[in-house]
């Protein structure tokens, strides 16, 4: 069941990355979970579409959550491993899971979330690793500017 759980949450987060890429914008989605299971946010990288360098997929899907009065029973579901900004973000406000679509394309900080008490479930999804190893063939300079490398 929970992997059931786990597969639903990233179709949210998916489906917003395949938002973003008919928008133009870099295909990574995600969304923030209740502790009830409910999708309190949702949200997709919006750097390009926004001319906005800090609208990362995760930042946007915990800005619609609003204000919640705790993370610790959140779950950050994200198609892509998450970058040391929305590493940051999961450590600083304390959100209790994350749960990644993929991390073949991208190893982002999620070892350093789980050394530091966060539980990490990797899907390994393959849609998810598709979609991204197409968009940085064909895309690879706006890739290397959302990772903050210079190709």
């Amino acid at each position: 069941m929970v992997e059931r759980e786990h597969r639903r949450w990233l179709e949210v987060a998916a489906a917003e990355a395949r938002a973003g890429a008919a928008e133009g914008g870099i295909p990574i989605g995600a969304a923030l979970i209740g502790a009830d299971g409910s999708v309190l946010g949702r949200g997709r990288n919006r750097r390009v579409q926004d001319d906005d360098p800090s609208v990362h997929a995760e930042t946007a899907a915990f800005r619609a959550a609003g204000r919640q009065r705790g993370y610790a029973d959140t779950t950050m579901v994200t198609t892509l491993s998450p970058c040391w900004y929305c590493s940051g973000l999961v450590r600083q406000f304390g959100i209790g899971t994350v749960v990644i679509g993929e991390a073949r394309n991208f190893h982002g900080g999620h070892d350093w979330l789980a050394e530091h008490g966060v539980r990490i479930v990797l899907l390994d999804d393959p849609e998810c690793a598709r979609s991204m190893a197409e968009f940085i063939a064909q895309h690879p300079r706006l890739w290397h500017e959302d990772i903050g490398e210079q190709d």
